[in-house]
């Protein structure tokens, strides 16, 4: 016990002597520490913020019927439970029919609006959405070609299920514009087109926006077609594909930092160190010529180097969640999640780093010869 206190007192001891020297030193691991905490923190955390950023592009998950049948409510209904709970933003049926509106056919799409407005948030609506019967949103096509506009009334005319005529009074409470077909549809309640319609419980398709990678959803959509009965789940591949390449461009983009960081660290480390042997020769040599073995001269100096790599690895934990706090406030706008398994993580790597940096320079601490140097040379 008291070999390893003085073991411990000698080489605090050297580091506070040569401060100077080893705060430069002290302060490249820290870095090094605060960038590969950070760094992996957002590494992890990146799939959860860029999948609530990606949600803003509407659906990566729709639900369609398998067979020639419309899907009901029964079946939406149990592909829902497959859907994680905290992860899902929304869930939007939609019905669509043949309508006619002053003779000219369009198509309505009636569906939940609350939900769409989640699934579809970058649907620009000048108005108002919906929030009573009988009122519908009208694409910036549909506006153009009848010539409507906020709060201007239109008679829906056609046929229902049994093949009846039907004609209905609806109110534009907003136009929606997206660049998109969406432009080209009439929306309403779910409710509004089953009475319309004569019918209810008719489901065309089901969009749903998930927080999820696209490996996941693969295996949600995979559960869906197991467990539902004649219905089909796919991907929407734009989405998808498109928040995979970008993911995997930012995480490879974050290893390569880290690592060029990583190696910085360890060339300012071993470069630092190799001035301190060089500075000590004579007292390595004095050392070395009272008796002391190569030995306890390398475990001196790794002794130092290590202690340095524990105090900046302790350091950087800290300081890189700040930093990953402060990227992820002024890039996603959210704040991150600390990952205590990083503390051993970086502590170790910190560690390792300054153990290979001191290699060389204790190598050649070992290579000094006591005769030639106490004599000046």
């Amino acid at each position: 016990m008291k070999k390893r206190t003085m073991y411990f007192r000698m080489v605090t001891s050297s580091l506070v002597r040569r401060r100077s020297r080893m705060v430069i030193a002290l302060l490249a691991i820290v870095i090094g520490a605060t960038i590969l905490s950070g760094l992996v923190t957002i590494y992890y955390d990146i799939p959860r913020q860029m999948g609530q950023e990606f949600r803003a592009y509407g659906a990566n998950l729709i639900i369609i019927p398998s067979g020639s049948e419309r899907l009901n409510d029964g079946q939406i209904d149990a592909a829902a439970e497959f859907l994680p709970d905290g992860d899902t933003v929304g869930v939007t049926p939609y019905r669509y029919e043949t309508i006619k509106i002053n003779e000219q056919p369009f198509m309505i799409a009636g569906t939940d609006l609350a939900e769409a407005r989640k699934t579809s948030p970058y649907w620009f609506v000048a108005g108002e959405w919906p929030r009573a019967g009988g009122e519908a949103l009208i694409g910036q096509e549909v506006a153009e070609r009848i010539r409507l506009a906020e709060g201007s009334g239109f008679t829906v005319t056609g046929t229902d299920s049994k093949g009846e005529s039907i004609s209905r009074d609806f109110t534009v409470s907003g136009i929606v514009q997206t660049g998109g077909t969406e432009e080209a549809f009439v929306f309403t309640s779910r409710e509004d087109l089953d009475e319309l319609m004569g019918d209810s419980g008719r489901i065309d398709v089901v969009e749903c926006s998930v927080s999820a990678s696209g490996t996941e959803l693969e295996e949600i959509a995979a559960r869906i077609e197991a467990n539902v009965a004649d219905a089909s789940s796919r991907l929407v591949k734009r989405v998808t594909q498109s928040e995979g390449a970008v993911l995997t461009k930012l995480q490879s983009l974050i290893w390569l930092v880290t690592i060029i960081v990583l190696l910085l660290t360890m060339i300012c480390v071993a470069t630092t160190m190799m001035a301190v042997v060089t500075e000590r020769r004579k007292e390595i040599g004095l050392k070395k010529a009272l008796g002391a073995a190569d030995r306890s001269i390398v475990n001196e100096f790794l002794g130092e180097g290590l202690l340095l790599g524990v105090l900046g690895g302790v350091l950087g934990v800290a300081l890189g969640f700040a930093f990953a706090q402060t990227i992820s406030m002024h890039v996603f706008v959210r704040s991150i999640s600390f990952q205590p398994a990083l503390i051993p993580v970086t502590l170790a790597v910190s560690v390792l780093i300054t153990g290979l940096a001191c290699l060389i320079p204790v190598r050649r601490a070992t290579e000094v010869d006591p005769a030639i140097v106490l004599r000046g040379e």
